[in-house]
């Protein structure tokens, strides 16, 4: 497989501590252009999911209104660590229990995508819901346990469908 002809998509889904608008989530709101304007002209960046407003908070995830989505695409695993940990964003990750619920269940997960594929809310969910039901695979897993480039099949599509009400406190 030519691992040029996939790229790397990566969801993380959080559970809001406050309303967006709350005094004690205005430093993370505050900072969303900023980092997104970062990964827009990082190295390896290749597309991100956002609405009207520039990024994807109001996007509906997982029948949860509290869940906010950040869904995005890079080139490989290799230039998504280096925008996550790195700048801005990485002072914003030590943060994220100020502004988020810790929660048990895995919130974040990774697959490869065919080159220019732009994955939807509803394949985020199934990813993060298959690798909630089997561990990290080749069809969904994480920074820690990646696979490499290339097409994928779920390890079985009864426990990959997006369940109304699945995200859990």
């Amino acid at each position: 497989m030519n691992p040029a002809a996939y790229e790397l998509a990566q969801v993380n889904i959080a559970r809001l501590e406050a309303p967006l608008d709350s005094p004690q989530l205005k430093d993370f709101v505050d900072a969303l252009d900023p980092v997104n304007a970062v990964a827009d002209t990082s190295e390896g960046f290749v597309w991100r999911l956002q609405d009207d407003s520039g990024n994807s908070t109001d996007i509906p995830v997982l029948g949860d209104e509290w869940l906010i989505i950040n869904m995005s695409v890079w080139r490989d695993t290799d230039a998504l660590t280096a925008f996550m940990y790195q700048g801005q964003h990485r002072e914003l990750l030590s943060r994220r229990r100020e502004w988020f619920e810790r929660l048990a269940e895995a919130m974040t997960t990774l697959w490869w995508v065919p080159a220019g594929h732009r994955p939807t809310v509803a394949e985020a969910e199934q990813r993060l819901l298959h690798l909630r039901a089997h561990g990290p695979t080749a069809y969904a897993f994480t920074l820690r346990t990646s696979f490499p480039a290339g097409a994928a099949e779920p390890a079985s599509t009864a426990a990959t469908e997006p369940v109304p009400g699945a995200a859990l406190r």
